[in-house]
């Protein structure tokens, strides 16, 4: 029967509660939407994507439809340096990448990044860290009179080196399809709900928390690939893998071009079947499963506060061990100009314009996925960790209060926490690589 207008009005109303409840929900409690079905491919366009991770790369290589290899690269192929624990690991610190930061100079504001590459096809283009400085010099310091216009009396500016430099290791492709799919709903709700607690414990008087990181935003959306968080998605990270450590040109993004030269543009190396293919085999790696056994050593882990940037299920995504912020992990330098690798702006007294807020600082590194982290040895952005413990022990800055808290509990417990983080294998299944002959390659 047909409902009478003081029916059809109370209806509407409960059909708009009924909406904005939802809408509540999904603002300020939802991940999004849940994760159904984990990434998936065709078989042969995995078996198609595999051989090209594996493949040896050459210049003018039969197989690219550019000029193959280089110019400039790190290595020949993807699985020289995602091997650890099986194909699609991480690598060692021989295959670690220079990659550095220009300030802005007075002839040129433009703030540059790049990679310092290890290799080149053309001994010309053979690049260094000596012929980077030499395309941005030290600015010699001065006494200039009368810069400040509130002071009569001469200023002085300091030397200031506008390069900073940072060496950077390869990191494990295990489940990165499923980190693909965390929303990015998800890692801002998690950083929301964190500064709501900190904000509360901050009321009660308790200072020694960790600070919310920050939320890398890039085009496309939360970074959650690279150590920087430089990339939203799977596929524009492994474009630019391919472009910056194989001289590979995509149907994305262009091959690298040495220091110095001028760009040139050439046919993308792969074609756009070869990429998809690509993407599939790395999106749909197997990712890391945490033993379900219960661990003395997790509930140390988390009391100490190490999940709270290493959370354990983000968005759907169990065992991950991340909130893909970003935080600084270095105790403040002392005061002085670039170069450092702390990511010094220029002096104020060159008047010159500095990094944009949302741009990572120099010491700010996203908080990595721990799942298969006992593989995937040394640690840290930079390799400089050997061990689980000693990287434990690099964790200053923001985390700064968590070692501190670590380093507190009795050797037995921390022995436990270190036996937990061991069980973080990579996955069984990982594959081994098909062709043995896959070489590493000497800097030297």
């Amino acid at each position: 029967m047909p409902l009478s207008p003081t029916g059809q009005r109370y209806a509407v109303w409960l059909i708009t509660l009924a909406v904005a409840a939802v809408a509540v929900y999904w603002q300020f409690f939802s991940d999004g939407l849940p994760i159904v079905w984990g990434p998936t491919a065709s078989a042969a366009e995995i078996a198609e994507g595999r051989t090209l991770f594996e493949r040896e790369w050459e210049p003018n290589d039969p197989l690219a439809h550019g000029d193959g290899l280089g110019p400039v690269f790190n290595a020949r192929s993807c699985a020289a340096c995602h091997f650890q624990g099986g194909l699609g690991g991480g690598g060692g610190r021989e295959h670690n990448a220079l990659s550095f930061e220009v300030f802005a100079r007075p002839n040129d504001a433009t703030f540059v990044t790049g990679t310092i590459h290890n290799f080149s096809t053309d001994p010309a283009h053979k690049e260094s860290e000596q012929k980077l400085r030499g395309l941005y010099p030290i600015i010699k310091g001065r006494t200039v009179s009368g810069l400040d216009i509130h002071c009569a009396g001469s200023t002085t500016v300091p030397d200031f080196d506008p390069v900073s430099t940072q060496s950077v290791q390869p990191t494990a492709l295990f489940g990165a399809g499923w980190i693909d799919l965390i929303s990015d709903r998800a890692i801002l709700r998690n950083a929301r709900n964190r500064g709501i607690r900190t904000a509360a414990r901050e009321l009660s008087l308790e200072f020694d928390n960790v600070p919310v990181g920050r939320v890398r935003r890039v085009k496309g959306g939360v970074g959650k690939f690279g150590w920087k968080g430089q990339f939203a998605t799977l596929q524009e990270f492994v474009a630019a893998a391919c472009a910056n450590e194989l001289g590979l040109g995509t149907p994305a993004v262009e091959q690298a071009q040495p220091l110095g030269t001028a760009s040139q543009s050439v046919p993308p190396d792969l074609d756009k079947k070869q990429f998809r293919a690509l993407v599939s085999f790395v999106k749909t790696l197997p990712r890391p499963v945490e033993p379900a056994t219960p661990s003395r050593g997790k509930e140390f882990f988390s009391a100490v506060g190490c999940a709270v940037c290493h959370v354990p299920d983000l968005g759907g995504v169990k065992g991950v061990y991340s909130d893909f912020l970003l935080y600084t992990l270095d105790d403040p330098p002392p005061p002085g100009g670039g170069g450092s690798g702390y990511g010094s702006e220029p002096p104020p007294q060159l008047q010159l314009p500095t990094r944009r807020d949302d741009e990572p600082r120099s010491n700010e590194w996203k908080t990595p996925p721990l799942w298969g982290v006992a593989d995937s040895a040394p640690y840290m952005h930079d390799g400089s960790a050997p061990t689980l413990q000693a990287a434990i022990q690099k964790h200053r800055g923001d985390a700064k209060p968590v070692t501190e808290k670590y380093n507190a509990l009795s050797p037995c417990d921390q022995a436990e926490v270190l036996a937990f983080l061991g069980t973080l294998k990579a996955p069984p299944g990982a594959a081994p690589l098909q062709d043995p002959s896959v070489t590493l390659l000497s800097k030297k």
